[in-house]
């Protein structure tokens, strides 16, 4: 039967000969010749290139065997080599021929580097054409076990794994450099508002014991459920996103000055609730009574006004529950790139899944989720601020006051954590214990009510590079706000 002549003329059009995957031996040839004249140049490579950037299989072999003797030091040269290449053919020529013509042709050491870079280049090109045609025939086969999304985040995490290994821009750096970006710091510090290093929350005593956000930095806040951990982390962010002030550079780049863009992966509530939130707290009608439409008309001017100035804050929600770090890692770098970001926060870290197998341990896939996050903090370099549930053993101590060890699945968290703090409201286990009114116990509870009512701790249990202490705060469990506690001792003295 005769194909249709669509058909035909397609199969017609199909290229006979293939494409060869982009390389140059010329390069190769060049490193290695460099190589055994002058066995220094490997110095210039080691830190990123391997044996299997090579495109020729030959190629891989000599450097292997030069590196191995390099690396036990002795000389690598075509004659100590000969013995470990064995009788191999390299295209009609003998071991010690092709070394030797390698070693005749060598340039010079000093562009060595360059042929390094080259080659590794080529061979990200080549993995990046891997990668490419493995999601192609993925997707053409679509096995029935493997869903769309699981295939994407794959893609992602070996795009990623592919971008982090062997950058050959890193390594040592001179002291100078370091000691001119602390000098950098220290002067933006003395320009910006309230003389901080770091991003200010919009709480000075919390900003005064942390220097504010610093870039880089994971910054865990852990709390018992109803201890205000998302109201906190939400009263940061938005004073973070209305205090953002751009300028831009004579590259035309935008630069924060002040405040900053922020990034807010909600994986628990809507962003139509987190909104919410935010409403309550800066108009201070209640959030319930938003919820209900139980309000004034005053109560509806103030929250239109609130919502008329939050209309050009640059703060962005991700709504979407259950992603895994792979796919919050490519959403936030989309972030950075398109909008910018200064500040990112992640409510909260437990609804995050690792790239691990089902059945594997969930303290292995927590370790995979906060050394990403961590890498993540330090590729964008803005702080992470995630939140972590805190195990039940609180509830049965007496002081109910979170420590380090409380944290779930604490190892990793508290190992990869620059910042760990806690969120405490006294208020909230005294009232529990409410007696009978009208007997002696409850007049001592309401003695204690009124020490604790309205206020809240927030209690750093590490940091890396500052004090740990407990910072008191004021909190307004009607419209879920924390701010600045006005204590006695800062009230201006009586005239």
């Amino acid at each position: 039967m005769a194909l249709p002549n669509a058909l035909t003329a397609k199969l017609e059009a199909v290229p006979t000969e293939y494409r060869v995957q982009p390389h140059n031996i010329d390069a190769e040839q060049a490193l290695l010749g460099a190589m055994l004249v002058n066995n220094d140049a490997y110095y210039r490579v080691s830190d990123f290139l391997l044996p299997e950037h090579f495109m020729e299989e030959a190629h891989q072999q000599i450097f292997t065997v030069a590196v191995s003797l390099i690396k036990a030091g002795k000389l690598a040269t075509p004659i100590t080599m000969k013995t470990y290449l064995g009788d191999a053919d390299f295209g009609g020529q003998t071991v010690m021929q092709y070394l030797a013509r390698l070693a005749a042709d060598a340039t010079t050491v000093i562009n060595a580097g360059e042929y390094g870079r080259t080659i590794y280049d080529l061979a990200i090109r080549r993995r990046l054409i891997n990668i490419g045609e493995d999601l192609v025939n993925g997707a053409y086969e679509a096995p029935v076990e493997q869903a769309p999304r699981e295939q994407i985040e794959l893609t992602e995490r070996r795009l990623y794994e592919l971008a982090e290994a062997g950058k050959y821009d890193g390594g040592f750096q001179k002291f100078s450099d370091a000691l001119t970006a602390a000098i950098d710091m220290a002067a933006k510090a003395y320009q910006r508002e309230g003389k901080l290093s770091g991003i200010a929350t919009g709480l000075s005593d919390l900003d005064a014991k942390m220097g504010g956000l610093q870039p880089s930095d994971l910054i865990i806040l852990a709390g018992r459920p109803a201890m205000g951990k998302t109201s906190l982390v939400t009263n940061i962010a938005f004073n973070i996103a209305k205090a953002y002030q751009g300028e831009k550079g004579q590259d035309g780049v935008t630069k924060t000055v002040n405040g900053g863009i922020v990034g807010f992966f909600s994986l628990e509530m809507s962003a139509e609730q987190l909104a919410t939130r935010i409403i309550a707290e800066q108009s201070g009608v209640p959030s319930y009574k938003i919820r209900r439409g139980d309000i004034r008309p005053e109560d509806f001017y103030k929250i239109t006004d609130a919502a008329r100035d939050m209309q050009t804050i640059p703060f962005y929600i991700d709504q979407t529950g259950g992603i895994s770090i792979a796919q919050l890692a490519a959403r936030a770098r989309r972030l950075k790139r398109q909008k910018g970001l200064d500040l990112l926060i992640v409510d909260y870290l437990q609804l995050l899944s690792g790239s691990s197998k089902k059945g594997d341990n969930r303290v292995q896939e927590m370790t995979e989720i906060t050394t990403g996050m961590k890498a993540l903090a330090k590729e964008l370099s803005v702080p992470i601020i995630a939140l972590s549930q805190l195990s039940r053993q609180v509830e049965n101590r007496d002081d109910k006051r979170p420590q380090l060890s409380d944290l779930r699945e604490s190892g990793s968290i508290e190992q990869d954590a620059d910042v760990v703090m806690f969120v405490f409201r006294e208020e909230y286990y005294v009232g529990n214990k409410k007696p009978r009114e009208g007997t002696e116990e409850f007049f001592a509870w309401e003695a204690e009510m009124q020490r604790v009512h309205g206020k809240a701790e927030v209690i750093i249990g590490k940091q890396r590079h500052g004090p740990t202490g407990t910072v008191e705060l004021q909190f307004d469990a009607n419209i879920t706000r924390f701010s600045n506690l006005a204590q006695s001792d800062r009230l201006p003295e009586p005239m």
